[in-house]
């Protein structure tokens, strides 16, 4: 069995996380607050522009407004609330970087050989060192197992050239 068949599950994750975003934001039709207008003093006219100016400011795929005229609705005549979908913390960045993660741990790949960015002012170490280790961990194993072809068959049809960071190593 694979040894990334434990990755799969995280690769679909990051797939649906990508998905819901994308299909999030192009049907526009979340909303972005509710403009709630409780008092009575607001005119029919001054009602209307308020609907005029939400409805011909927000573009295809944006956060849409809500209002709410409620004459005689109570105190604070106007208030803006905000829904808590706007206010909640992105988790699409947690679930992504979680991926993400997975997935390097599924292939053994140290993640700056596969070009990730580490959170925040952190850093990965060196790179040289990093290459090395998993070539020596890593893939030099699965090379020797490959070799077994050649002797399965009994000619060579797999060759691996020396690796380079370790030749620059041993001079």
């Amino acid at each position: 069995m694979p040894e990334y068949i434990g990755g799969l599950l995280s690769v679909s994750l990051s797939n649906s996380a990508d998905t819901f975003r994308k299909l999030y934001y192009d049907n526009g039709s979340h909303a972005g607050c509710i403009i709630y207008v409780g008092t009575s003093q607001a005119n029919a006219e001054s009602v209307e522009a308020i609907k005029k100016t939400l409805t011909d400011s927000r573009g295809r795929g944006a956060f849409k407004n809500l209002f709410l005229h409620a004459p005689g609705g109570g105190k604070d005549g106007v208030q803006i609330l905000p829904f808590q979908q706007i206010t909640a913390k992105d988790e699409f960045l947690n679930i992504k970087g979680s991926a993400r993660d997975d997935i390097l741990a599924a292939h053994r790949v140290p993640p700056q050989l596969m070009g990730a960015m580490p959170d925040g002012n952190a850093a990965f170490g060196d790179v040289e060192k990093a290459a090395r280790v998993f070539f020596i961990n890593e893939l030099q194993p699965v090379m020797e197992a490959m070799k077994h072809v050649n002797e399965w068959l009994g000619v060579e049809v797999m060759r691996f050239n020396p690796y380079a960071l370790l030749l620059d190593n041993a001079s």
